[in-house]
C-alpha cells in the first residue's frame, strides 16, 4: 500500500501509504564491485557531499554505470547500470556518500492492470465536460451542494461563517500537491488550476502501472489516474462555485507537482525533483500525503538489512532533507502524513512491509525512535495525525510525542456510535470521472453503485466526489489552513504573495485548538468490520495539553489562523 490514505469508494480496508525505490532482496549477499555480469538494468541516485555532481559523476563512471541526469543544487545523478555489482561498488567509492537504487527498468507483464486505450477514452469524455464546467465558478458565496456532508471544514472551522468570512485564499497563494496528479479538468478543481505551472516528475512504468495511456509513457500534467492526488486537491483548493464542495482554502492557486505513480509508488527522484522546482517556481506550501518507497521506516545500520539497503536508507534520508531545506529555503512549507499503521513512532515497534519492492522481500526487522518515516519525520516539515468526526485520534493514525505537530480531519469510518463503518465518516472530495466509470462506481447512467461515491449536478454539469479516509486525508486540511495564514499575512513576491516558512508554521502551530490526550491515555480502539468481525487495537497518549503525541499543538483551525480568535 503506497499512499497514506484508505480508498474506501473501492471498499479497501487496509491503510495505504508511501514511495518507490526498487532494492536487492534482503536473502541476496552483495556483489562485489569486481563482479560484472549483467542483470537488469536499474536507476540510481548517487549522493555526494551538497553542491555540484563532480564526485558523483566520476563514481558512476568508475563503476561503469552511466548518468542520465544531475540535480547540482542537491548534489546527486540519476545513474543507470545493468552490473550485478555497480551499487557495492558506488558505495565503496570514498568521493560519494552512496548509490539507493530508484527504479528497476524491466518488461511489461503479461496481465495487464487495466485498458490504457479506455482509460485514455474516458480522460477525454470527462475532460470535455470538466472544461464546460468552469462558467461562473466563484461568483457565489453561497454554501456548496454537499456542505452538509463535510463535517471535517466544521471541525476546522472553515465555514462560510468561519475562516471564508474573513479569508478564502489568494490566487497569487501557490500550493503544491506533491502526489499522483491531478484531475485540472474537474468541475471542482479546474477553477483554480494551474496547467502551466504544473509538472510531471513521472513516467509510467508498465510492469507497475500497467500500459501506458500515452505514447510517450508521460502523463499530461492535468491527469490523475490514481485518485489520490485529485482528492487531496480538492480537500485544499475546491472553489466557491456552487458545485459539490468547497476546500479549506478555496480562492489559492493549485499546482500539480507529481511525484506518484499511477500504481501509487512513488520514486526517490521524483520526490526530489518535486521538492526541488516547488522551491525554483515560489510555491508557497507543498503537501506531501506518502512515504518514499520502498522502507517504510530508514534506518541507518537496522542489523536485519544488509549493507546494501542500510546504505540505501541513509542516502534517502540525506537526500529528501537536503530537498526539504532546499524547499523552505526558496519559500515552501512542507506540509506531511504521519502514517496509518497506529505507530508510536517514539518507540520500538514492528516492521513487517519493508522494503516492499520488489515483491516478496519484505522482511521482518524491530525499529526504534531512530528509524525514520520520510518525508513526515524529515526536519522542516509539518507532520499530521489524523482524527475523525468526534475529534478522537483516527484508530489508524500514526503518532508520537514530539513527531506529531499537529492533527486534522482525516476520517476515521469507525467513529461512530455502534463502531461500525461508516463512509460518511470519512472525508468526501473530487473523484475523477474516468475512474468512477473504469472502476464501476457509477453506472452507465451516471448514477452511483458505490455507497462512497458521491454525485453533484449544477445545470448540465455533473462532478463525482469519494469517501475517503487516512493521514493522507488530514495532511491537506493542514496544508490549506497554512495557505489562509500566507494569503492573510503574506507580502507581494516574485511569485504573486509570500510568507517566509518559519513564520507560516509558526502561525498554523499557534492557532491550533489544543486538545488534551483522553482519559484514560490508552485508547481500545473496537472496529466491527464489515464481515461481522470485531477488530480492537490501542494506543496511548503522553504530553500535556498544549504539545503532546496525539494531538501535537491541536487540531489545526482555519478561522483562528486568519482572524486570531477561536
Amino acid at each position: 500500500m503506497r499512499q497514506l490514505g484508505v480508498y474506501l469508494a473501492t471498499a479497501i480496508t487496509a491503510v495505504a501509504g508511501t514511495a518507490l525505490v526498487a532494492t536487492t532482496p534482503a536473502s541476496a549477499a552483495p556483489a562485489p564491485a569486481a563482479v560484472t555480469q549483467k542483470t537488469t538494468a536499474s536507476d540510481y541516485i548517487v549522493l555526494q557531499e551538497a553542491g555540484g555532481t563532480l564526485a558523483a559523476k566520476a563514481a558512476v563512471q568508475k563503476a561503469g554505470g552511466t548518468v542520465l541526469a544531475e540535480n547540482a543544487a542537491l548534489g546527486y545523478v540519476v545513474a543507470r547500470s545493468d552490473q550485478a555489482g555497480f551499487q557495492s561498488a558506488v558505495n565503496a567509492d570514498k568521493s560519494v556518500l552512496g548509490a539507493a537504487p530508484n527504479q528497476v527498468i524491466g518488461r511489461a507483464p503479461e496481465t495487464k492492470k487495466a485498458d490504457a486505450a479506455q482509460i485514455e477514452v474516458l480522460r477525454k469524455q470527462a475532460g470535455a465536460q470538466g472544461a464546460a464546467s468552469t462558467k461562473g465558478a466563484g461568483k457565489t458565496s453561497s454554501s456548496e451542494p454537499l456542505a452538509d456532508l463535510q463535517w471535517d471544514m466544521k471541525q476546522i472551522d472553515a465555514t462560510k461563517k468561519g475562516s471564508y468570512a474573513k479569508q478564502k485564499g489568494s490566487k497569487k497563494v501557490l500550493v503544491g500537491i506533491i502526489d499522483t496528479g491531478v484531475d485540472g479538468s474537474h468541475p471542482d478543481i479546474a477553477p483554480n488550476f494551474s496547467k502551466k505551472l504544473s509538472r510531471n516528475f513521472v513516467t509510467d512504468i508498465p510492469d507497475i502501472d500497467g500500459p501506458c495511456e500515452v505514447a510517450s509513457c508521460k502523463d499530461p500534467a492535468d491527469v490523475d489516474d490514481d485518485g489520490h492526488g485529485t482528492h487531496v486537491a480538492s480537500t485544499i483548493g475546491s472553489p466557491v462555485n456552487g458545485i459539490g464542495i468547497a476546500g479549506v482554502a478555496p480562492d489559492v492557486t493549485l499546482v500539480n507537482i507529481r511525484a506518484g505513480q499511477d500504481s501509487g509508488y512513488f520514486f526517490l527522484q521524483a520526490t526530489l525533483d518535486a521538492l526541488t522546482y516547488a522551491g525554483d517556481i515560489g510555491v508557497d506550501v507543498v503537501n506531501m500525503s506518502y512515504y518514499v518507497d520502498p522502507w517504510l521506516y530508514n534506518c541507518t545500520n537496522n542489523p536485519a538489512d544488509t549493507p546494501e539497503q542500510q546504505k540505501q536508507q541513509q542516502v534517502t534520508r540525506t537526500a529528501v532533507q537536503r530537498a526539504v531545506d532546499y524547499a523552505r529555503g526558496k519559500g515552501v512549507l512542507p506540509v506531511a502524513a504521519e502514517g496509518n499503521e497506529n505507530h508510536d513512532l517514539t518507540k520500538s515497534r514492528q516492521d513487517t512491509t519493508s522494503p516492499n519492492y520488489p515483491e516478496g522481500v519484505a522482511h521482518e526487522r524491530t525499529v526504534d525512535a531512530s528509524c525514520l518515516n520520510v518525508p513526515a519525520q524529515s526536519k522542516g516539515v509539518v507532520t499530521v495525525t489524523s482524527t475523525g468526526q468526534s475529534e478522537r485520534k483516527a484508530y489508524y493514525s500514526s503518532y508520537g510525542l514530539g513527531v506529531s505537530d499537529v492533527a486534522a480531519p482525516g476520517g476515521d469510518t469507525y467513529d461512530t456510535a455502534d463502531q461500525q463503518r461508516d463512509f460518511g465518516a470519512g472525508i468526501l472530495a473530487a473523484y475523477p470521472k474516468h475512474l468512477a466509470e473504469l472502476n464501476g462506481d457509477i453506472d452507465e447512467n451516471g448514477e452511483p453503485t458505490n455507497p462512497a461515491v458521491v454525485k453533484s449536478t449544477k445545470g448540465k454539469t455533473v462532478a463525482y466526489y469519494q469517501y475517503l479516509q487516512g493521514t493522507s486525508m488530514a495532511s491537506p486540511h493542514a496544508a490549506g489552513v497554512a495557505a489562509l495564514v500566507v494569503s492573510e499575512y503574506g507580502k507581494k513576491d516574485k511569485s504573486g504573495l509570500g510568507l517566509s516558512p518559519a513564520k507560516t508554521e509558526a502561525k498554523l502551530l499557534n492557532s491550533a485548538k489544543e486538545k488534551a490526550c483522553p482519559t484514560p491515555r490508552t485508547v481500545t480502539y473496537t472496529r466491527i468490520l464489515p464481515t461481522g468481525v470485531v477488530s480492537t487495537s490501542q494506543s496511548t497518549c503522553e504530553g500535556p495539553k498544549k504539545n503532546n503525541g496525539f494531538y501535537g499543538n491541536g487540531i489545526v483551525n482555519a478561522k483562528a489562523a486568519v482572524t486570531g480568535k477561536l
